[in-house]
């Protein structure tokens, strides 16, 4: 707004009156100033390991601030588990059907397709990606990016810039990425217009090395098995079948870093490499913290339950120190945010690209349509002008993202987006014709960890999956009676009503998303 002389178009008697017009003016204006976007991601990061969710484990103050602050979903949910096509489902707001990109192993993102940072581009916003993209093409709708290569290295890690350049930087991942993303938003961007910053963290990854600093913290915490950490997976096959168990495939060197020369294991060489990364002063912190651990470990000599009672605390302790590096770093971002008087106008999203197991099932990683890998936590601490506080419960999805940030930008949402805004729930409504149940779809297998190709619904009471390729079963859980989805009811007559009216439902939901595998499971990925 233009300053105006007063004194030589007004009368002094009508100053106080137009200085109230002004200021109402101004103010109108600068609640219609665009918002911006700071959308964090991490990976494998579940809401056991985050205390606005759970109190079990560990705390994370600066992820309790987006929280406290704002909201929290408590029915979050992924469209496929695994890290690239869950970005995938993400970026364009549609299930991995739709986008193409259906597994780690077998797919190139396609760039040119239509993605929600190239929508925010044509209203105006300036868009920046920092850190992990694993898409395998380069990204595009961007007018910065600095990413990883793949999954990332924690020490020193390589960085491919928008030159097409691999370069090396000195440091621990989460830190630097933080750093960059800072760096963009103080002096790289145009602070005229609005922007939208995707902060993509490779923590917490396997094989969760953590930062040199916070290696010894958690060491005297013991932690409690989970109920079902002995599972027999009775009367599930394809659970039974995984290849993702801390007893039997948590590898000792790569995974738990009990690393000696003279010891073997599947993954040691790859192990190798990464301590190779360290400089002298990062690879002296690591031995001199892990040597004792080893030393102590071969001396003991454990087996059976005594083996997987230590890989789960060894699993445990590891997990949640990188976590305490990711948590320090967000609140590094809102500490930024703050002192820039940006909260006001900026919506603040964190969540993961999937959940993880902490030895539910005797378990690590994901990919399973089961609550601990279909579940994402999702917090976000919002604009001034919305006054919602507290939990949101009914069922959103990743593809609900793009739809979303395009709705706050003033952006049109394109009709073959499968995603749905999340405004009408930030705004504190709860439309009556919000979703009553989730499509699920996982593809790769075999692969990594053998989960079994597998598709579902999952409504607020039930989940029926189907597991197909090689096998061809169905499984019906209960989430009201057996959370922990222990209890396979498929075949109970009991429950054939239930069964029928969800698999009309599962197959209204493949029509509306046109998953070609409902005409046949080797049509799913075409």
């Amino acid at each position: 707004m233009n300053r105006v002389d007063f004194k030589l178009m007004y009368p002094f008697a009508g100053l106080a009156t137009l200085a109230s017009i002004t200021s109402c003016q101004q103010e109108k204006k600068e609640e219609a100033k665009p918002l911006n976007i700071v959308y964090i991601m991490t990976d494998d990061h579940t809401a056991q390991m985050m205390s606005c969710y759970d109190t079990r484990y560990m705390e994370t103050p600066n992820l309790d601030r987006i929280a406290n602050d704002g909201v929290r979903f408590t029915n979050s949910f992924v469209a496929n588990s695994l890290s690239g096509p869950s970005r995938a489902c993400m970026i364009t707001g549609k299930h991995s059907c739709g986008n193409k990109f259906f597994d780690n192993t077998t797919c190139v993102f396609d760039s040119a397709q239509q993605t929600f940072p190239k929508l925010l581009q044509k209203v105006g916003y300036q868009t920046a990606l920092v850190g992990k993209w694993h898409l395998e093409s380069l990204p595009s709708g961007f007018n910065y990016w600095e990413i990883v290569p793949g999954q990332g290295d924690y020490y020193n890690p390589d960085f491919i810039t928008q030159d097409n350049d691999t370069i090396q930087k000195h440091g621990y991942v989460t830190n630097i990425i933080t750093d960059d993303a800072l760096d963009w938003l103080e002096n790289k961007r145009d602070k005229e217009k609005p922007f939208c910053l995707l902060i993509h963290h490779k923590a917490i990854h396997r094989n969760w090395m953590a930062d040199t600093c916070n290696l010894a913290l958690y060491e005297d915490r013991t932690f409690a098995l989970p109920d079902n950490f002995f599972d027999d997976y009775e009367g599930r096959p394809a659970a039974a079948a995984q290849e993702m168990s801390i007893v039997k495939d948590m590898d000792m060197i790569y995974d738990l870093k009990m690393f000696r020369p003279d010891k073997k294991s599947r993954l040691k060489s790859l192990y190798e490499k990464f301590l190779g990364r360290m400089d002298e002063g990062q690879r002296a912190a690591w031995d001199k913290f892990y040597e004792p651990v080893i030393e102590d470990f071969y001396k003991q000599n454990l087996r059976g339950k005594e083996l997987a009672n230590w890989k789960f605390q060894r699993y445990m302790r590891d997990y949640m120190k990188t976590v305490k590096s990711l948590d320090d770093n967000v609140g590094r971002v809102l500490d930024y945010l703050e002192k820039n008087n940006m909260l006001d106008n900026t919506l603040v999203v964190y969540t993961s690209d999937q959940g993880f197991y902490m030895g539910e099932h005797g378990w690590f990683d994901k990919r399973f349509m089961y609550e601990e890998s279909m579940h994402t936590p999702l917090i976000m601490r919002l604009p001034k002008g919305f006054d919602r506080k507290g939990d949101i419960t009914e069922m959103v999805q990743n593809i609900d993202y793009a739809p979303t940030f395009l709705e706050l930008a003033g952006a049109p949402v394109p009709e073959d987006m499968h995603g749905v805004s999340l405004m009408p729930l930030l705004k504190g409504e709860h439309p009556k014709n919000w979703r009553t149940s989730l499509y699920y779809h996982y593809y790769e297998y075999p692969a990594e960890h053998m989960v079994k190709r597998h598709y579902g619904i999952r409504t607020e009471r039930y989940k029926l999956i189907h597991f197909y390729n090689d096998i061809d079963q169905w499984e019906l859980y209960d989430l009201k009676s057996d959370s922990t989805e222990m209890n396979n009811l498929y075949g109970n007559v009991q429950y054939d009503s239930v069964v029928k009216e969800l698999k009309k439902e599962l197959l209204k939901l493949q029509e509306q998303y046109n998953d070609p595998v409902r005409f046949s499971p080797d049509r799913d990925k075409e």
